[in-house]
């Protein structure tokens, strides 16, 4: 493999892995799904990302209703943005495919997480080999991921910003 295509694997790998920082760093994991949960339905999971904006620790990811865009950013320092669609399948899973742009290049990836309920709880995996975490709760928790998605577009300016950047380094 070249030096290259070295870079831009770890490059690709750090943005998805960035996407998911909450869900690898959470609390309440366990390997399998939690005791007498169902997956949700893809209309259960379109209504909790449709036209909203996941806030992530140095970065964001908008799903428009739209068309179904995609667009991100991560990291202000080196940074990257990405942009493609996203879409739902049953069992409860969603997943966005993006080409995500760097300083090294670009690549395609596709990143999808998994979600079931249980009473008033959903929880959220990372698939393939993310774990188990308790999402969204209601009543709602301050600790809650699901509080970090948000109505309305947090990401364009983001986004923009990034590839402004990087078009300007050319």
């Amino acid at each position: 493999m070249t030096v290259f295509r070295t870079l831009l694997l770890l490059c690709v790998l750090g943005v998805t892995s960035t996407c998911a920082f909450a869900a690898n760093t959470a609390p309440n994991k366990a390997s399998k799904p939690p005791a007498k949960s169902v997956p949700l339905t893809a209309e259960d999971v379109f209504q909790l990302y449709y036209n909203r904006t996941w806030i992530w620790k140095d970065g964001a990811g908008y799903f428009a209703a739209k068309g179904r865009d995609f667009k991100a950013w991560s990291g202000e320092g080196t940074g990257s943005y990405g942009v493609g669609r996203w879409f739902v399948t049953d069992p409860g899973k969603l997943c966005f495919r993006a080409t995500w742009y760097a300083k090294t290049g670009n690549a395609l990836a596709v990143t999808c997480f998994s979600h079931r309920k249980r009473g008033n709880t959903i929880f959220q995996k990372r698939e393939p080999n993310g774990d188990w975490y308790a999402f969204k709760t209601s009543p709602a928790s301050a600790d809650d991921e699901y509080s970090k998605v948000r109505p309305g577009d947090y990401a364009t300016a983001g986004y923009n910003r990034m590839r402004i950047k990087w078009s300007q380094k050319k």
